[in-house]
Protein backbone atom coordinates (compact mmCIF):
# COMPACT_ATOMS: atom_id res chain seq x y z
CA UNK A 1 0.00 0.00 0.00
CA UNK A 2 1.30 3.44 -0.86
CA UNK A 3 2.14 5.66 2.15
CA UNK A 4 -0.13 8.15 2.52
CA UNK A 5 1.28 11.95 2.11
CA UNK A 6 1.14 14.06 5.05
CA UNK A 7 -0.91 17.21 3.72
CA UNK A 8 0.74 20.36 5.17
CA UNK A 9 -1.42 23.05 7.43
CA UNK A 10 -1.42 26.50 8.05
CA UNK A 11 -0.62 28.38 11.00
CA UNK A 12 -3.08 27.51 13.81
CA UNK A 13 -3.35 30.53 14.89
CA UNK A 14 -4.71 31.09 10.77
CA UNK A 15 -8.51 31.52 10.78
CA UNK A 16 -8.20 30.22 7.48
CA UNK A 17 -7.31 26.34 8.46
CA UNK A 18 -10.77 24.88 7.65
CA UNK A 19 -12.61 24.97 4.04
CA UNK A 20 -14.47 27.74 3.20
CA UNK A 21 -17.74 28.48 4.22
CA UNK A 22 -19.60 30.13 1.02
CA UNK A 23 -22.40 30.47 2.94
CA UNK A 24 -21.52 32.38 5.81
CA UNK A 25 -19.60 34.21 3.32
CA UNK A 26 -22.06 35.33 1.23
CA UNK A 27 -24.06 36.47 4.06
CA UNK A 28 -20.88 38.96 4.86
CA UNK A 29 -20.46 39.69 1.35
CA UNK A 30 -23.65 39.35 -0.93
CA UNK A 31 -22.01 40.15 -4.31
CA UNK A 32 -20.35 36.70 -3.75
CA UNK A 33 -23.63 34.60 -4.32
CA UNK A 34 -23.70 34.48 -7.83
CA UNK A 35 -20.20 33.46 -8.17
CA UNK A 36 -21.03 30.35 -6.00
CA UNK A 37 -21.12 26.62 -7.74
CA UNK A 38 -21.50 23.32 -6.90
CA UNK A 39 -18.01 21.21 -7.93
CA UNK A 40 -18.57 17.65 -9.10
CA UNK A 41 -18.99 16.40 -5.42
CA UNK A 42 -21.97 18.41 -4.87
CA UNK A 43 -19.35 21.13 -2.38
CA UNK A 44 -20.07 24.47 -2.85
CA UNK A 45 -16.97 26.61 -4.21
CA UNK A 46 -16.32 29.40 -7.13
CA UNK A 47 -14.09 29.40 -10.56
CA UNK A 48 -10.62 30.23 -9.17
CA UNK A 49 -9.28 30.73 -12.50
CA UNK A 50 -11.46 33.93 -12.32
CA UNK A 51 -10.05 36.67 -11.45
CA UNK A 52 -13.48 38.41 -10.55
CA UNK A 53 -14.33 35.59 -8.27
CA UNK A 54 -11.46 35.83 -6.92
CA UNK A 55 -11.17 39.44 -6.32
CA UNK A 56 -14.88 39.37 -4.38
CA UNK A 57 -14.23 36.29 -2.03
CA UNK A 58 -11.08 38.08 -0.58
CA UNK A 59 -13.31 41.28 -0.24
CA UNK A 60 -15.65 38.53 1.30
CA UNK A 61 -12.96 36.83 3.53
CA UNK A 62 -11.53 40.85 4.34
CA UNK A 63 -14.82 41.59 5.52
CA UNK A 64 -16.16 38.75 7.73
CA UNK A 65 -12.75 37.80 9.42
CA UNK A 66 -10.92 41.32 9.83
CA UNK A 67 -14.11 43.88 9.62
CA UNK A 68 -12.86 45.35 6.43
CA UNK A 69 -16.15 47.27 4.99
CA UNK A 70 -14.92 48.44 1.87
CA UNK A 71 -11.72 46.99 0.04
CA UNK A 72 -11.13 47.09 -3.81
CA UNK A 73 -8.48 47.20 -6.32
CA UNK A 74 -7.90 48.25 -10.01
CA UNK A 75 -8.56 46.10 -12.69
CA UNK A 76 -4.98 43.87 -13.30
CA UNK A 77 -3.59 44.83 -10.12
CA UNK A 78 -2.71 41.72 -7.88
CA UNK A 79 -5.19 40.11 -6.01
CA UNK A 80 -3.39 37.94 -3.68
CA UNK A 81 -5.18 34.63 -1.69
CA UNK A 82 -5.64 35.85 2.09
CA UNK A 83 -4.85 32.47 4.00
CA UNK A 84 -1.40 32.66 2.70
CA UNK A 85 -1.00 36.45 3.23
CA UNK A 86 -2.21 35.80 6.82
CA UNK A 87 0.28 32.95 7.56
CA UNK A 88 3.14 35.25 6.91
CA UNK A 89 1.89 38.08 9.58
CA UNK A 90 1.22 34.96 12.27
CA UNK A 91 4.37 33.24 11.81
CA UNK A 92 6.47 37.11 12.09
CA UNK A 93 4.48 37.16 15.11
CA UNK A 94 5.79 33.87 16.44
CA UNK A 95 9.41 35.03 15.32
CA UNK A 96 9.04 38.13 17.77
CA UNK A 97 7.50 35.91 20.60
CA UNK A 98 10.74 33.95 20.77
CA UNK A 99 12.51 37.08 22.11
CA UNK A 100 10.07 37.79 24.38
CA UNK A 101 9.16 34.68 26.10
CA UNK A 102 6.87 32.96 23.97
CA UNK A 103 4.74 35.85 24.34
CA UNK A 104 3.73 37.67 21.00
CA UNK A 105 4.33 41.53 21.12
CA UNK A 106 0.96 42.93 20.53
CA UNK A 107 -0.43 46.54 20.14
CA UNK A 108 0.32 50.01 18.49
CA UNK A 109 3.77 49.93 20.20
CA UNK A 110 4.99 47.38 17.62
CA UNK A 111 5.72 49.06 14.02
CA UNK A 112 6.11 46.53 10.51
CA UNK A 113 7.28 48.16 7.16
CA UNK A 114 5.14 46.31 4.19
CA UNK A 115 7.59 46.83 1.36
CA UNK A 116 5.98 46.71 -1.81
CA UNK A 117 2.55 46.59 -0.02
CA UNK A 118 0.42 46.77 -3.01
CA UNK A 119 -3.20 48.07 -4.02
CA UNK A 120 -4.33 45.50 -1.73
CA UNK A 121 -2.53 46.48 1.09
CA UNK A 122 -3.28 42.92 2.60
CA UNK A 123 -0.58 42.36 4.90
CA UNK A 124 -0.79 45.82 6.83
CA UNK A 125 -4.80 45.04 7.13
CA UNK A 126 -4.17 41.53 8.56
CA UNK A 127 -1.03 42.45 11.12
CA UNK A 128 -3.03 45.78 12.34
CA UNK A 129 -6.47 43.56 12.97
CA UNK A 130 -4.93 40.65 14.02
CA UNK A 131 -2.35 42.06 16.74
CA UNK A 132 -3.09 45.52 16.88
CA UNK A 133 0.75 46.78 15.28
CA UNK A 134 1.26 49.83 13.76
CA UNK A 135 2.22 49.14 9.46
CA UNK A 136 4.21 51.46 7.04
CA UNK A 137 3.53 50.11 3.97
CA UNK A 138 5.65 51.37 0.40
CA UNK A 139 5.23 50.79 -3.12
CA UNK A 140 7.17 51.97 -6.23
CA UNK A 141 3.79 51.95 -8.49
CA UNK A 142 1.80 55.36 -7.30
CA UNK A 143 -1.81 54.25 -8.54
CA UNK A 144 -1.14 50.95 -6.29
CA UNK A 145 -0.02 53.12 -2.71
CA UNK A 146 -3.62 55.70 -4.00
CA UNK A 147 -5.55 52.63 -4.11
CA UNK A 148 -4.45 51.42 -1.15
CA UNK A 149 -5.20 54.84 0.53
CA UNK A 150 -8.20 54.73 -0.41
CA UNK A 151 -9.18 51.34 1.01
CA UNK A 152 -7.52 53.00 4.30
CA UNK A 153 -9.69 55.87 4.65
CA UNK A 154 -12.77 53.99 4.13
CA UNK A 155 -12.40 51.84 7.24
CA UNK A 156 -12.24 53.74 10.15
CA UNK A 157 -10.36 50.64 12.24
CA UNK A 158 -7.62 51.03 9.75
CA UNK A 159 -6.82 55.22 9.68
CA UNK A 160 -5.06 55.14 12.65
CA UNK A 161 -2.62 52.04 12.18
CA UNK A 162 -1.84 52.25 8.56
CA UNK A 163 0.71 54.79 6.76
CA UNK A 164 1.16 53.94 3.00
CA UNK A 165 4.32 56.20 1.35
CA UNK A 166 5.53 55.94 -2.52
CA UNK A 167 8.91 54.92 -3.42
CA UNK A 168 9.98 57.34 -5.90
CA UNK A 169 13.65 55.65 -6.62
CA UNK A 170 12.52 52.07 -7.86
CA UNK A 171 16.86 50.97 -7.15
CA UNK A 172 16.02 51.27 -3.92
CA UNK A 173 13.99 49.26 -0.87
CA UNK A 174 14.34 51.53 2.61
CA UNK A 175 16.15 54.19 1.29
CA UNK A 176 13.61 57.03 0.97
CA UNK A 177 10.85 55.39 3.26
CA UNK A 178 12.79 54.53 5.85
CA UNK A 179 12.34 58.26 7.88
CA UNK A 180 15.39 59.49 9.60
CA UNK A 181 15.37 58.21 13.30
CA UNK A 182 12.31 55.84 12.69
CA UNK A 183 12.82 52.16 14.15
CA UNK A 184 10.85 49.01 12.92
CA UNK A 185 10.22 45.62 14.79
CA UNK A 186 10.13 43.34 11.66
CA UNK A 187 9.74 44.20 8.24
CA UNK A 188 8.18 41.99 5.33
CA UNK A 189 8.23 41.85 1.92
CA UNK A 190 7.00 39.66 -1.28
CA UNK A 191 9.79 40.09 -3.76
CA UNK A 192 8.71 40.14 -7.40
CA UNK A 193 9.08 36.22 -8.57
CA UNK A 194 10.71 36.39 -11.84
CA UNK A 195 13.49 38.19 -13.31
CA UNK A 196 11.90 39.44 -16.67
CA UNK A 197 8.15 39.17 -18.46
CA UNK A 198 9.15 36.72 -21.01
CA UNK A 199 10.33 34.13 -17.60
CA UNK A 200 7.22 34.82 -16.41
CA UNK A 201 5.36 34.16 -19.70
CA UNK A 202 6.75 31.18 -20.00
CA UNK A 203 6.62 29.77 -16.38
CA UNK A 204 2.87 30.50 -16.47
CA UNK A 205 2.62 28.53 -19.54
CA UNK A 206 4.47 25.60 -17.82
CA UNK A 207 2.17 25.54 -14.87
CA UNK A 208 -1.39 26.00 -17.22
CA UNK A 209 0.16 23.16 -19.06
CA UNK A 210 0.26 21.03 -16.03
CA UNK A 211 -2.80 22.15 -14.56
CA UNK A 212 -5.51 22.66 -17.59
CA UNK A 213 -3.03 20.77 -20.19
CA UNK A 214 -3.43 24.36 -22.03
CA UNK A 215 -0.08 25.79 -23.30
CA UNK A 216 -1.30 28.34 -24.36
CA UNK A 217 -3.12 30.32 -21.70
CA UNK A 218 -1.23 33.01 -19.57
CA UNK A 219 -3.90 34.49 -17.52
CA UNK A 220 -3.04 35.02 -14.31
CA UNK A 221 -6.00 34.89 -12.13
CA UNK A 222 -4.59 36.82 -9.13
CA UNK A 223 -3.39 39.62 -11.75
CA UNK A 224 -0.44 41.72 -11.41
CA UNK A 225 1.32 44.91 -12.40
CA UNK A 226 5.11 45.06 -13.87
CA UNK A 227 6.93 45.80 -10.51
CA UNK A 228 4.82 43.19 -8.24
CA UNK A 229 5.92 40.37 -11.03
CA UNK A 230 9.39 40.82 -12.06
CA UNK A 231 12.12 42.89 -11.38
CA UNK A 232 16.08 42.57 -12.65
CA UNK A 233 17.83 39.59 -11.15
CA UNK A 234 14.32 38.37 -9.80
CA UNK A 235 13.88 37.64 -6.54
CA UNK A 236 17.42 36.86 -5.47
CA UNK A 237 18.50 40.15 -6.75
CA UNK A 238 15.69 42.02 -5.31
CA UNK A 239 16.22 40.04 -2.01
CA UNK A 240 19.99 41.12 -2.30
CA UNK A 241 19.60 44.79 -2.94
CA UNK A 242 16.99 44.77 0.21
CA UNK A 243 20.11 43.12 2.56
CA UNK A 244 22.62 45.63 1.71
CA UNK A 245 20.40 48.45 2.05
CA UNK A 246 19.46 47.04 5.58
CA UNK A 247 23.18 47.69 6.79
CA UNK A 248 22.38 50.85 6.75
CA UNK A 249 19.58 50.82 9.42
CA UNK A 250 20.98 47.59 11.08
CA UNK A 251 20.49 49.06 14.73
CA UNK A 252 16.37 50.24 14.15
CA UNK A 253 14.92 47.14 13.04
CA UNK A 254 15.06 43.89 15.10
CA UNK A 255 13.94 41.56 12.42
CA UNK A 256 14.43 41.97 8.75
CA UNK A 257 12.52 39.24 6.82
CA UNK A 258 11.39 38.36 3.01
CA UNK A 259 9.75 35.20 1.61
CA UNK A 260 11.55 33.40 -0.64
CA UNK A 261 9.56 31.21 -3.25
CA UNK A 262 12.51 29.32 -4.86
CA UNK A 263 14.19 27.39 -2.04
CA UNK A 264 17.76 26.87 -4.35
CA UNK A 265 18.15 30.77 -3.69
CA UNK A 266 18.02 31.02 -0.56
CA UNK A 267 22.43 29.48 -0.89
CA UNK A 268 22.85 32.78 -2.36
CA UNK A 269 21.37 34.81 -0.08
CA UNK A 270 22.83 33.46 3.21
CA UNK A 271 25.82 34.29 1.22
CA UNK A 272 24.70 37.75 1.06
CA UNK A 273 23.71 37.80 4.53
CA UNK A 274 27.19 36.75 5.24
CA UNK A 275 28.83 39.15 4.00
CA UNK A 276 27.30 42.26 5.27
CA UNK A 277 27.95 40.61 9.07
CA UNK A 278 24.34 39.49 9.54
CA UNK A 279 24.22 38.27 13.45
CA UNK A 280 21.35 35.78 13.21
CA UNK A 281 19.68 33.61 10.41
CA UNK A 282 16.47 31.88 10.59
CA UNK A 283 14.63 30.44 7.40
CA UNK A 284 10.98 30.24 8.74
CA UNK A 285 9.04 27.28 6.39
CA UNK A 286 4.79 27.91 5.79
CA UNK A 287 2.66 25.37 4.48
CA UNK A 288 -0.89 24.93 2.91
CA UNK A 289 -1.97 22.03 0.80
CA UNK A 290 0.95 19.98 -0.39
CA UNK A 291 2.39 23.53 -1.47
CA UNK A 292 5.66 24.68 0.94
CA UNK A 293 6.46 28.27 0.97
CA UNK A 294 9.19 30.08 3.23
CA UNK A 295 10.49 33.25 4.44
CA UNK A 296 14.57 33.92 5.11
CA UNK A 297 14.76 36.50 8.49
CA UNK A 298 18.05 38.24 9.47
CA UNK A 299 19.05 40.17 12.36
CA UNK A 300 22.15 42.56 13.61
CA UNK A 301 21.55 42.42 16.88
CA UNK A 302 23.59 41.50 19.29
CA UNK A 303 22.57 40.11 22.93
CA UNK A 304 22.29 42.92 24.86
CA UNK A 305 20.55 44.87 21.83
CA UNK A 306 18.03 42.56 22.15
CA UNK A 307 17.64 42.88 25.93
CA UNK A 308 17.03 46.65 25.56
CA UNK A 309 14.97 46.17 22.47
CA UNK A 310 12.01 43.86 24.67
CA UNK A 311 12.42 45.88 28.05
CA UNK A 312 12.08 49.63 25.75
CA UNK A 313 9.50 48.24 23.30
CA UNK A 314 7.68 45.29 24.29
CA UNK A 315 7.31 45.69 28.06
CA UNK A 316 6.29 48.86 28.59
Amino acid sequence: MAKKEHKLTLHPRNPHRARYNFSLLADSCPELAPYIQLNQYGTQTIDFADPNAVKVLNRALLNHFYGVLFWDIPEGYLCPPIPGRADYIHYLADLLAESNAGQIPRGRGIKALDVGTGANCVYPIIGSQEYGWQFVGSDANNIAVQSAQTVVDANPSLKKRIQLRHQSNMQHVFAGIWQQDEVFDVTLCNPPFHSSQDAMTSENKRKWRGVKGDAKKTTLNFGGQAPELWCEGGETGFISRMIKESVEVKDRCFWFTSLVARKENLAALYRVLKSVGAVQVKTIEMAQGQKVSRFVAWSFLEPAQIDFWRDARWRK
